[in-house]
């Protein structure tokens, strides 16, 4: 687990999180993934090229931390049509559809050990729950049946800037309407999510790095704020 600070609980009043890697195991779902993409394109080899898009795409934005120059949502299409020559539509259609639907399927098996308790146990102590994803996450917390008070992306148009810049942790804050310090944001990459949290100045902290059947860093989270004991706020009469 690494922090900025030691987290205070009794100041913190938000919880934000990224989601992959974070919310579930990336390489888990990875697996199955390749062999759902493998299975398909069998049977349909004439689409192979369909797996650099898949590639390209993921690639072009790795390599643009902090892209700020307007309108994301359109220039990672672009990214990837320049780098294989491959057209818009057909770059849309198949990261559509396997980026951002058909891996749903599999999240639910692939969300970390205690994920769910610890969501849980911050709405019944009335913390407000935050999510910040450099990709479209809405659709991802439905299948792992998890809930939020508000989601946000790199590519929604109020952000339209990749992390680590810290827009989306302080376009989040301020629509909860908290100052950054009370506000923890839990990611998975010390250099994206870290920095991200560092420039908000904002508490963070980094999953551990461990095999998905020795994940204990949300039961571990469980454990460290029952210790602080932390009350729900009083209902107003």
């Amino acid at each position: 687990m690494t922090m900025a600070t030691k987290i205070d609980w009794q100041k913190i009043q938000v919880v934000i999180f990224d989601v992959d890697g974070t919310l579930y195991k990336q390489s888990k779902l990875r697996k199955k993934m390749l062999f759902a993409l493998l299975r398909y394109y069998l049977f349909q080899p004439w689409k192979i090229k369909d797996m650099l898009i898949l590639h390209h795409f993921r690639a072009e934005r790795e390599k643009r931390p902090g892209f700020e120059a307007g309108n994301l949502e359109a220039a990672q299409y672009e990214w990837c049509a320049e780098k294989g020559n491959f057209s818009l539509p057909r770059i849309k259609q198949v990261v559509n559809s396997w980026m951002f639907e058909y891996p749903n399927k599999y999240l639910a098996a692939c969300t970390y050990p205690g994920v769910k308790a610890f969501f849980d146990v911050l709405h019944q102590r009335q913390l407000k729950i935050g999510i910040y994803s450099d990709y479209k996450a809405v659709d991802k917390l439905k299948a792992m049946g998890l809930g939020a008070d508000i989601v946000v992306s790199s590519t929604d148009a109020a952000i339209d800037v990749l992390k680590p810049k810290p827009k989306g942790l302080l376009y989040i804050a301020e629509k909860l309407g908290v100052e950054p310090a009370a506000c923890l944001f839990i990611g998975d990459r010390e250099e994206l999510d870290g920095e991200c949290a560092r420039q908000a100045n904002m508490p963070y902290l980094i999953v551990d790095k461990k095999p998905f059947d020795k994940f204990d860093f949300y039961t571990n989270m469980l454990e460290e704020i029952s210790e602080h004991k932390l009350q729900a706020p009083a209902e107003k009469v």
